[in-house]
C-alpha cells in the first residue's frame, strides 16, 4: 500500500484555458511542466542527430547510474534497449560489479500452466542476444570509479528504426504534464482512445506519434485509481487528525493570549470544515491600514485539499502586512461568504473601502453579498496571465495585436468609449462566442480603469505590490509541514511583518521647491518618493486656463493626454480628471502643476492623508481599553520624536539648534509638571515601550 506523504505540500492554483482551476507546484518555481516536457523533447530530437561514441573497454564513469544512462542513450540511437541484469556485492566495496545487457538477452524461463486454467501464450522477445556492457568498481585515491571491463555490440536480431525503437517499453514514458492532462480528461469522462486523440491534436502531431501507446494510458489511469483509492482512507484520517490539532492549537493560543481570535465551522459529521484566525497586532494593523485589503486565495494543500486564503494590506512604508487568514474546504460562494463574514467579525465590523482579489466569479458573488459597500477590484496582474492562457493559442499570430488592443482598453478612462471599443475589438478578432471574453466583460466593473478609476487602492494594484505578496507567501510556505506547524509558521511570519520597524531614510531634494520640503517633513519615505516623482514630472506640463476657472493640463511633448483640473481656492480644494489622488492618496502631477503656478508653498493638510504620514507608523499594540488614551499619547510622542531626530540629523546646524532648544523646553516642562498638584488618587501606567504589545 502506498503511504500518505508526511509533509504538507502547498501548491499554487491557476486557471487553465478550459476555465477550470488547475494546480502547479510553486515552491521551486512557477514554470509549467508542459514547457519543460516540450524542451526535453526538443533536446532529445536535437541530440539524436549528433554522433555518440560507443562504449569501450576501459571507459570510465563516475557512477553506475551514469554508465547505465550513457549505455541507454547509445542503445536508443542504435535501435534497441537495455536492462540491468546482475550485480555483485562485497563487504568492503558494496556493489562492485554491474552487468547491463540488451533487452533481448537470455531466454525466458518455461512457465508451468496450472491445470484447468486457460492462459494466454505470450511469445517472449528474448532470443539469447549477447550484446552487453559489464562494469567493475575501483577506488582510486579514495574516489570510486566504474570501468567498462567487457563490451559487445553484436546482436543476433534485427535492430529497430527510430519510429519503432521509441515504442519499446523502456522508452514509452508519459511525462508529468501529459499525466495531468490524461487524468483531467479521464475525470471529464473521455474514453481512452479520445484522450489519445486530444493529446495528438494539442501537440499538433500525427496519429500514433505520441511517445506512448493507448495501453500505456489505460495502465496509467488504472494504476493511479488504485493509488488514489489506497490513499483516500489514510488521507481522510490524516486530514481529520491534523485539523483537530490545528483547532487545539488555536484554543491553546487563545488561552495564552485573550486578544487572539479564531472561528471555525463543522460539517454534518461534526468534522472541522473551515477555520480562520488572526492576531492582536494584525487587528491593530487593520485599524490603521485596513482601508484597502488584498484577499489572496491562490494556494491550496495537496495533502488536505484545503484552500488557503490570506488578507493582506500595505502600511505607510509600503510594506506588506498581515491581517488574517483562513483555511477553506472548497471555493464555493458559501465558503467565501463565511470567510468574509468571519474576517469582518475579527475586525469588529469595520469593512474595507476596497478589496482586491483574483478573477473568481464565486468570490465576486460572496463579496457582493457580504461586503455590499466595499469596492471590488481585480488588479491587472491577476488578469493578464489568464488573457495570455486563454487567447494566445486560439488567436495565434493575431495575439500580439489583440494584446495591444486589450492594453489600450484597460487604460481607457471613459466608460462609453471602453464599451464601444470593446465591441470593436471582439468583432475584429471574431470572439463574439468566446466564453472567456464574455467572462471578462461581465467582470469589467472590477478591472477596467474606466470603472475603477477613483477607487482608493493605496498603490496596491502595482506590480511592486504583487511581487511583495509573492515574497510574503513564499515565506509562509517555505516550510512544508503539518497543519499545526503551518499555523506556527504563519504566526511567526505575521508577527515579524507587523512588528518590523522601518529605518529612517534620507531622501535628497530634487526640485528645491517649498512644496517638496513640506512633503518630505510629513510623508514616509515610501510615500514621499511617489510624491516627489509626481512633483518632478509636473515641471514638464503646461496649463491653459479656461473660461469657467478650470484648467487644461498637458505635457509639453504631448506624451500624455490632456487632464482637466478644477481648483476651488476659497475651499483649498483641487480635483483632477485622472483621479490619481482618489486612487493612491498622492496628489498627481497635473494638480501639482496648477498649485505651483498659483504660488503654493505648502499643500493643504487634506492632501497629506493620515495613512501616508510618518506618525501613522505601526508599533506593537495592547488593546486594553484602559490603556487606549495612554497608548495614543505614547504613539504620538514616539512619532514626533522620531520625526524631530530625523529632521535634525540632516545638517550640523539643525542638530545643534535642536539640542539647545530641546534641552530648554524639556527643562521648562519638567519644572511646570513638578509644580502641578498631585495625589488625585489615580495613577497612570506610563511604563510603555515599543515591545509592550507583544503577544504572550
Amino acid at each position: 500500500m502506498t503511504s500518505v506523504p508526511s509533509k504538507n505540500i502547498w501548491i499554487r492554483r491557476q486557471q487553465c484555458p478550459c476555465g477550470d482551476w488547475k494546480c502547479y507546484v510553486t515552491c521551486e518555481g512557477d514554470a509549467e511542466d508542459s514547457s519543460l516536457a516540450s524542451q526535453l523533447e526538443k533536446n532529445e530530437k536535437g541530440s539524436s542527430s549528433e554522433s555518440m561514441v560507443a562504449p569501450y573497454v576501459g571507459m570510465v564513469f563516475k557512477s553506475d547510474d551514469d554508465a547505465f544512462e550513457y549505455y541507454g542513450n547509445f542503445a536508443r540511437k542504435n535501435g534497441f534497449s537495455i536492462r540491468k541484469e546482475r550485480s555483485r556485492l562485497s563487504p568492503q566495496l558494496g556493489v562492485y560489479k554491474r552487468d547491463f545487457v540488451c533487452y533481448r538477452s537470455g531466454f525466458a524461463p518455461a512457465r508451468k500452466k496450472p491445470t484447468g486454467e486457460h492462459h494466454r501464450d505470450r511469445k517472449s522477445v528474448r532470443c539469447g542476444c549477447d550484446a552487453k556492457m559489464y562494469l567493475s568498481k575501483e577506488v582510486v585515491d579514495g574516489v570510486s570509479q566504474w570501468f567498462v571491463v567487457q563490451f559487445s555490440n553484436v546482436h543476433n536480431h534485427e535492430l529497430l528504426e527510430d519510429d519503432q525503437v521509441r515504442l519499446l517499453p523502456a522508452y514509452r514514458k508519459i511525462h508529468e504534464a501529459d499525466q495531468e492532462r490524461i487524468l483531467l480528461l479521464s475525470k471529464a469522462g473521455f474514453p481512452i482512445h479520445r484522450i489519445v486523440k486530444v493529446l495528438e491534436l494539442e501537440k499538433g502531431i500525427q496519429g500514433g506519434q505520441l511517445p506512448f501507446l493507448e495501453r500505456d494510458v489505460r495502465n496509467f489511469i488504472q494504476n493511479r485509481k488504485k493509488v488514489v483509492q489506497e490513499n483516500d482512507a489514510l488521507l481522510t484520517e490524516k486530514r481529520e487528525n491534523d485539523t483537530m490539532e490545528l483547532l487545539e492549537a488555536c484554543k491553546a493560543t487563545k488561552e495564552a493570549d485573550q486578544y487572539f481570535v479564531y472561528d471555525f465551522t463543522v460539517d454534518e459529521n461534526d468534522k472541522v470544515e473551515n477555520i480562520a484566525w488572526s492576531y492582536v497586532d494584525s487587528i491593530h494593523a487593520f485599524n490603521m491600514f485596513g482601508d484597502v485589503v488584498y484577499f489572496d486565495t491562490s494556494y491550496c494543500s495537496i495533502t488536505y485539499g484545503m484552500i488557503y486564503g490570506v488578507w493582506l494590506g500595505i502600511d505607510n512604508y509600503g510594506r506588506t502586512i498581515f491581517f488574517g487568514c483562513v483555511l477553506l474546504q472548497d471555493e464555493t460562494p458559501r465558503s467565501f461568504a463565511w470567510a468574509l463574514q468571519t474576517f469582518v467579525r475579527f475586525v469588529k465590523g469595520r469593512c474595507p473601502q476596497t478589496i482586491l482579489t483574483d478573477l473568481d466569479p464565486g468570490l465576486q458573488e460572496a463579496i457582493r453579498s457580504e461586503l455590499p459597500n466595499t469596492r471590488h477590484v481585480i488588479p491587472i496582474w491577476n488578469i493578464l496571465p489568464k488573457v495570455s492562457s486563454w487567447f494566445s493559442i486560439p488567436l495565434g499570430p493575431q495575439y500580439i495585436e489583440f494584446r495591444s488592443a486589450f492594453d489600450v482598453l484597460f487604460h481607457l478612462q471613459n466608460v462609453d468609449e471602453f464599451e464601444l471599443r470593446w465591441n470593436q475589438m471582439v468583432s475584429q478578432f471574431e470572439l463574439n462566442s468566446d466564453r472567456h471574453i464574455a467572462l471578462l466583460f461581465s467582470l469589467r466593473a472590477s478591472w477596467s480603469a474606466s470603472y475603477t478609476g477613483g477607487y482608493f487602492l493605496a498603490r496596491m494594484s502595482s506590480i511592486a505590490f504583487s511581487k511583495s505578496v509573492d515574497a510574503f507567501l513564499k515565506g509562509i510556505f517555505s516550510t512544508q509541514t503539518c497543519l499545526r506547524s503551518f499555523f506556527e509558521q504563519v504566526g511567526v511570519y505575521a508577527s515579524y511583518q507587523n512588528q518590523v520597524h522601518e529605518e529612517m531614510q534620507y531622501i535628497p531634494i530634487k526640485t528645491s521647491t517649498p512644496i517638496e520640503e513640506h512633503g518630505r517633513s510629513i510623508l514616509t519615505p515610501f510615500a514621499f518618493k511617489a510624491f516627489q516623482r509626481e512633483l518632478v514630472l509636473s515641471l514638464q506640463y503646461a496649463i491653459s486656463e479656461m473660461a469657467n476657472g478650470s484648467y487644461l493640463v498637458h505635457h509639453f511633448k504631448k506624451m500624455d493626454g490632456e487632464r482637466l483640473v478644477i481648483w476651488v481656492p476659497e475651499e483649498e480644494q483641487i480635483h483632477c480628471s485622472c483621479k490619481e489622488f482618489e486612487s493612491s492618496g498622492i496628489l498627481c502631477r497635473h494638480a501639482l502643476r496648477v498649485l505651483i503656478v498659483k504660488n503654493y508653498f505648502q499643500l493643504p493638510e487634506r492632501y497629506f492623508p493620515i495613512r501616508w504620514r510618518r506618525e501613522s507608523s505601526l508599533v506593537p499594540y495592547n488593546d486594553q481599553t484602559t490603556q487606549n488614551g495612554t497608548d495614543e499619547w505614547f504613539h504620538e510622542f514616539h512619532s514626533l520624536t522620531e520625526m524631530l531626530f530625523a529632521e535634525s540629523s540632516m545638517t550640523k546646524e539643525r542638530s545643534e539648534y535642536v539640542q539647545m532648544e530641546l534641552r530648554k523646553e524639556l527643562t521648562r516642562l519638567l519644572n511646570e509638571v513638578r509644580n502641578m498638584p498631585s495625589g488625585d488618587g489615580v495613577g497612570m501606567d506610563l511604563a510603555l515601550s515599543p515591545s509592550r504589545g507583544s503577544r504572550g
